[in-house]
């Protein structure tokens, strides 16, 4: 089902359940909303997305967090300041604990959120989420860029925002510990 189909049977109030359905009628978009029922619908992400993604997951593996504490592409539940719920899909996760199955999880347990900014999702992925994931106190935040370094910024929660700890190509990332990023 098109993008534009799915658009025909829109409820006048989307909620998670409604963008699980849109998304299993839909292979060729991800959906997600803001807590303030902001609809966003991305394409899927392309192959350099894809391998900055598993680069990423092999060095948090590899460096001893277990697999079952890190995931790509699963939803997340966003409490909205004023009580609404929002459904985001970061690129990557990583959680304290493993977690029950599930399509929309808590934040609870989220330890680091990591968006790859891809063209077109530039003001979201560093404006709208990063605003909303500080809100919902994720301890860290880390966005990486498309550009030829593939640079990481990686932001730390500082009250109820967010403050850039450091920057640096995604190499040099890949050859410090994860403990060093308090992940390990």
């Amino acid at each position: 089902m098109s993008a534009e189909a799915v658009g025909r049977y829109m409820p006048p109030v989307v909620t998670l359940d409604d963008l699980t359905a849109m998304m299993a009628a839909d292979d060729h978009h991800r959906y997600e909303i803001s807590p303030e029922g902001v609809l966003s619908i991305m394409p899927p992400p392309g192959y350099a997305h894809a391998i900055i993604a598993t680069r990423l997951m092999v060095w948090l593996a590899t460096g001893g967090v277990p697999a079952e504490r890190i995931a790509q592409a699963v939803g997340l539940r966003i409490p909205g300041r004023d009580g609404g719920v929002g459904g985001r899909i970061p690129d990557l996760i990583v959680w304290s604990k493993a977690q029950a199955d599930g399509v929309w999880l808590p934040v609870t347990d989220v330890l680091l959120v990591v968006e790859i900014v891809s063209p077109g999702s530039e003001g979201t992925d560093t404006v709208t989420k990063r605003g909303e994931y500080a809100a919902a106190g994720i301890p860290q935040y880390w966005m990486v860029d498309q550009d030829p370094a593939q640079t990481v910024t990686m932001h730390h929660l500082d009250g109820d925002h967010y403050a850039v700890r450091a920057s640096m190509p995604l190499a040099w990332l890949l050859n410090t510990g994860t403990d060093e990023h308090g992940l390990g």
